[in-house]
């Protein structure tokens, strides 16, 4: 079998789940992480014939992709502001709309002349804190997550893209202080969070490929307390936060001016909601 006949096997069979962009997406992203081949390596050698001894592997992704199972959990992998980060069941995939979120504070203090402290609360994969290391080497970086397997994946995370982050366990719902966390570290700059706010209610516009795949704990929150989350989160950034610090949040579309003002009734200032790129209200910049 050759490139050509495997894609269109792959097109034949998940035609009616993905579109045909996305197939071929997927594809190409097999072919490179069984066959090392580049998208257009793939282009220019549809003829080309496939070792028999890798076919089990590109039938065995074709089948998870039957199940809606994510394409990054299949190929242990995904792809963040230009670096590449594991990710597995314990994880939440990284995002588009949270790279918007890592690109506002990279720009907010990218010309910062003196150190940063940044705490990011809810880690997961260590998107958030590895992509500010990577791009404000002036900052130290700290992270926490009540996951220890989440937290196993961020540390691999940041040794795999050469950065330091500091990372601790916590359940946030119920510190009452960030104290002791770190040692002789309990005040910082920013302070920036990606925590769970899809309501139970909905789930119904979810796609299989995230609600059978992704953790639970990472994603919702229950109808009649949206917000316990921010308001948990604020409460202790009112606390934890230098004078003039910021405080990041991605949030809810549907609840931009509800988080607005919950941050403003903690006694925060400049509290802005911005919209993503498919114009939804999806972050949240306030200053102590």
């Amino acid at each position: 079998m050759n490139l050509a006949e495997l894609r269109e096997r792959y097109v034949e069979v998940l035609g009616d789940l993905y579109s045909k962009e996305e197939i071929r997406n997927f594809f190409n992203w097999i072919c490179e992480q069984y066959l090392g081949l580049k998208p257009f390596e793939v282009i220019s050698g549809v003829t080309q014939g496939v070792d028999p001894e890798k076919l089990p592997l590109f039938e065995k992704a074709l089948s998870e992709l039957q199940l809606e199972k994510p394409i990054q959990q299949i190929l242990g992998k995904g792809y963040f502001y230009g670096m590449e980060f594991m990710v597995n069941e314990h994880t939440l995939i990284p995002r588009p709309e949270t790279e918007e979120l890592v690109a506002m504070i990279i720009e907010d203090y990218k010309s910062h002349p003196t150190p940063l402290r940044i705490l990011d609360i809810g880690t997961g994969t260590g998107c958030i804190p590895i992509s500010l290391a990577k791009y404000l080497k002036q900052a130290e970086l700290y992270a926490i997550d009540i996951s220890q397997q989440a937290l196993a994946v961020a540390n691999e995370n940041a040794i795999n893209n050469q950065v330091v982050v500091k990372f601790g366990e916590i359940d946030i719902l119920k510190a009452s202080l960030l104290s002791n966390l770190f040692t002789k570290v309990d005040q910082f700059d920013v302070i920036v969070s990606n925590p769970p706010y899809v309501r139970e209610s909905e789930k119904k516009a979810m796609k299989n490929n995230v609600l059978n795949y992704e953790p639970d704990s990472a994603l919702y929150v229950s109808d009649q307390n949206p917000l316990m989350f921010y308001e948990q989160i604020t409460k202790l950034a009112a606390g934890h936060l230098k004078e003039k610090g910021r405080l990041y949040f991605e949030i809810n579309q549907y609840l931009g001016p509800q988080t607005r003002a919950l941050v403003l009734e903690a006694g925060f200032k400049e509290v802005e909601v911005y919209r993503d790129v498919f114009k939804n209200d999806r972050m949240l910049r306030a200053v102590l």
